[in-house]
């Protein structure tokens, strides 16, 4: 790594509750869609890192699952992720909704925390719902909860105060140089963010517990001879209804998934894409250890 005079640089994790606003904080950071993003909790499922690089700072940005109390393998990795994300950052940025006091949960985070013994920053978010007059209260509460370093009010969807706490992010940085080339913004794999964006329909076209049955894996990404990218991508479910929903009558559901991913992923790879998807069972998957291993959680 190579260090500057004046430069900042350093990894930052992203904690919270479920759908608190983590990759809607993360994807107002970057400009740009990096993380995946619906109204439903509990979309994120693994470490999404997104790097911003400016004249005199790096941020390594760590959008973590939400934390929860487990109820099956595939949540146990979900908050490991999260403890693990904490302990190699070098700034914490907790997230909590602008909407009531710290909850049990909260505190119990809190806790977890102070172990870490990092500096920990506050982001209050989605004032733009809530009066101005019911933050001072809040912001009281949670100070007798932790000695965060500072605590900032936001809105990360319509980008109110991010400004702000990105400069006090970037204070709280150390010194150094950068740890990945400038127009690098993640160090993940195109396959992973593919499946993210296919993910990411399912949540939108299914209802109930099936978003949270499924799991998306890309199996090939290959560039035609007519300049179309090719992705085969492969829909895991638990039970055989299941499928049946994801598919949908002659193919209907599965077709709309393909046609609204198909346009993200344009967007994300800048060239015209084919996607191909397939649905098959893996039996309880979310509570087997072998098959959490070979979906990369």
């Amino acid at each position: 790594m190579e260090k500057d005079e004046g430069f900042r640089s350093g990894y930052v994790a992203i904690i919270g509750r479920p759908n608190v606003g983590k990759s809607t904080l993360l994807n107002s950071f970057m400009g740009e869609k990096l993380a995946i993003v619906t109204p439903k909790a509990q979309t994120t499922r693994n470490r999404v890192t997104g790097i911003l690089t400016r004249d005199n700072y790096q941020i390594i940005f760590l959008d973590t699952p939400g934390m929860l109390e487990p109820s099956y393998k595939l949540q146990e990795h979900m908050v490991q992720n999260v403890l693990r994300a904490a302990s190699e950052a070098d700034v914490l940025l907790l997230m909590a909704d602008a909407f009531a006091p710290p909850k049990d949960l909260e505190k119990q985070v809190f806790g977890k925390l102070r172990d870490v013994r990092k500096t920990t920053i506050l982001a209050l978010n989605k004032i733009d719902r809530i009066r101005k007059d019911d933050l001072l209260p809040l912001i009281a509460a949670y100070h007798e909860q932790f000695a965060f370093e500072e605590i900032i009010p936001i809105s990360a969807l319509t980008g109110d105060g991010v400004p702000e706490l990105l400069n006090i992010i970037i204070s709280n940085l150390p010194p150094g140089g950068m740890y990945y080339p400038e127009d690098q913004i993640s160090d993940l794999p195109e396959r992973f963010f593919i499946a993210e964006l296919i993910r990411e329909k399912l949540f939108f076209q299914t209802q109930q517990e099936i978003p949270y049955s499924t799991t998306v894996q890309t199996d090939e990404v290959k560039e035609r001879e007519d300049g179309m990218l090719y992705v085969r991508a492969t829909i895991y479910v638990e039970r055989d209804s299941q499928k049946g929903i994801v598919v949908g009558k002659d193919g209907r559901t599965l077709k709309k998934i393909g046609q609204s991913a198909r346009a993200d992923i344009e967007k994300w790879v800048d060239s015209p894409v084919y996607v191909d998807l397939w649905v098959k069972v893996k039996e309880d998957w979310r509570t087997k250890e072998r098959d959490l291993t070979e979906f990369g959680y």
